[in-house]
């Protein structure tokens, strides 16, 4: 009896240690962490950012509100890390890492930031005189894409989401 006790115990205990794994493999991170990196310009180029997803919101103009400092992704951050100096839109960035930043504008050209300080949670202690360049670029309309994304290509680097595109030059 007592070793029939002892094993719908054990099957009780594995089976609510089984649904409990279920349970916890179900829930996807609201705004899963990601990365990328390649060779651009002789450097290597590496993104790490929080991938949020559009879930039926109106992004620019209201989640990520115009003409205010974004942080480029969700959570902390996003870490903009270059091995050799390079070029962003002609202009000098020295080799290092960076948080990366932009600010959004309804019509007219985009702000880029990189931030010599590249361990900031969001925009929240971003400061302006810690700036190591900033640059401007076209921010136009792209193919929807439910998850904040970045993609390096040959001639740098785009950022994506919603439906917008934000492509950035490196030379």
């Amino acid at each position: 009896m007592k070793t029939s006790f002892q094993f719908k115990a054990a099957f009780v205990f594995a089976f609510a240690l089984f649904l409990s794994s279920l349970a916890f493999a179900q829930n996807k991170p609201a705004s899963p962490h990601d990365s990328t990196s390649a060779t651009v310009a002789g450097s290597i180029i590496k993104i790490k950012y929080g991938s949020p997803y559009v879930k039926g919101r109106k992004i620019l103009g209201e989640l990520v509100p115009f003409d205010k400092v974004w942080r480029a992704g969700a959570d902390s951050a996003t870490s903009f890390t270059t091995s050799k100096a390079i070029k962003v839109e002609g202009k000098s960035l020295p080799a290092g890492r960076y948080a990366f930043f932009v600010i959004p504008s309804a019509s007219g050209a985009w702000t880029i930031i990189f931030d010599k300080n590249p361990k900031q949670w969001g925009a929240y202690t971003y400061k302006q005189e810690n700036d190591q360049l900033r640059v401007t670029v076209e921010g136009k309309a792209g193919p929807k894409a439910e998850s904040l994304t970045y993609t390096i290509t040959p001639k740098g680097f785009n950022l994506k989401w919603d439906t917008f595109v934000v492509p950035v030059s490196i030379k």
